[in-house]
């Protein structure tokens, strides 16, 4: 089961911290010896923290906050923080469901323990924003390293005069399932894979960041229960797995289904379904809906065959029939072994693969 939210999560925010002293901290987390909860933990005056995230946000040693994006979530910044260049995610309450946007800041901190090169790193965390980088409907603020603004949705969709060639789509693909095996090795579920929910880099390297729809699965469980007042709200329709769609226990084969739809619009650069949402969330449970792949130009050379049995097995309507994401790995690094030594080269003059 995913670790339960304490109610002292949601405590009103005039019981938290002072914001004055230039930190706060999160009510229940305290990293390493020292002051217990309630008390503000300080960072290194001249760096960034180590492994481990931080409860504090030195709110004073920002500089140069310049708005990137904003949303349904809230808004992104980027900032100088201790001499580094990191991006401030202020997360608000949704105004149709306040305690699911609770939830969701709470679940971004999944993976915030964790390092990896394909991972977007969280550097510190806090439930106490300054009115100056928030207002009344901010739930907390999460700190991360800065990546860049562009994401694997503005790759596909943005510029398509520009090629997007098989090498480097296979090479981002790689790198998610890189990313999608860490975090199920350490019992996190995503739960959103999807383009916009990868960010590229200025070395051209993928990180998975979002893990607001995100559950960390108990020692020894390798499935956990979506919660009912979740399960509609969380991910991306087009990229649900079917079991995810009808509320049943999820495990990390869901990210696998997400990372197939991912796949397949890195192969075409089209978007997966077309027509009425309901229509597809109903197809996609009852008759197996999945995007098309028989006939399409980009999957009639052998490496765009072997993509295509890939994809198959990613959208298996039975999660156990998946593949998990070291597999998927193995299995992209011999479609890139496939473009490397030419054995893919027998294609339609269409398609990129």
């Amino acid at each position: 089961m995913p670790s339960p939210i304490p109610a002292t999560r949601l405590l009103p925010k005039d019981l938290f911290p002072s914001v004055e002293a230039g930190s706060c901290s999160s009510p229940l987390l305290h990293l390493g010896p020292g002051p217990g909860p309630g008390s503000s933990l300080q960072v290194p005056a001249q760096r960034l923290p180590g492994r481990l995230w931080s409860s504090v946000i030195q709110w004073k040693q920002l500089r140069a906050v310049q708005p990137v994006g904003s949303g349904g979530f809230g808004s992104v910044y980027k900032a100088e923080y201790l001499g580094s260049t990191v991006a401030l995610k202020n997360v608000k309450k949704s105004s149709k469901n306040a305690l699911a946007s609770r939830q969701s800041f709470w679940a971004e901190l999944n993976a915030a323990h964790l390092s990896h090169h394909n991972i977007v790193r969280v550097i510190a965390a806090t439930t106490c924003v300054p009115a100056d980088f928030g207002d009344e409907s901010s739930i907390g603020a999460i700190l991360m390293e800065f990546v860049g603004s562009r994401n694997l949705q503005q790759v596909i969709y943005g510029r398509p005069e520009e090629p997007l060639l098989a090498p480097t789509w296979l090479r981002y693909s790689a790198d998610i399932a890189r990313g999608l095996a860490f975090l199920h090795a350490h019992r996190v579920l995503h739960l959103d894979v999807k383009p916009a929910n990868v960010l590229v880099s200025a070395q051209d390297v993928c990180k998975v960041v979002d893990f607001g729809c995100s559950v960390k699965l108990e020692p020894g469980c390798e499935v956990s229960p979506v919660s009912p007042h979740r399960s509609h709200v969380c991910g991306t329709y087009t990229h649900r797995a079917p079991e995810l769609l009808r509320g049943e226990a999820v495990s990390s084969r869901a990210d696998v289904f997400s990372f197939g739809v991912t796949l397949w619009q890195l192969a075409t650069r089209e978007p997966p379904y077309t027509g009425d949402r309901q229509h597809v969330l109903y197809a996609v449970v009852a008759h197996h809906l999945r995007p098309p792949v028989r006939h399409h130009p980009a999957f009639l050379s052998e490496r765009g065959r072997r993509c295509a049995a890939l994809l198959g097995r990613c959208w298996s309507a039975q999660a156990r029939d998946r593949p998990s994401a070291p597999e998927l790995l193995e299995q992209l690094e011999r479609l890139e072994l496939v473009e490397k030594t030419g054995e893919g080269q027998t294609m339609d003059s269409s398609s990129t693969l």
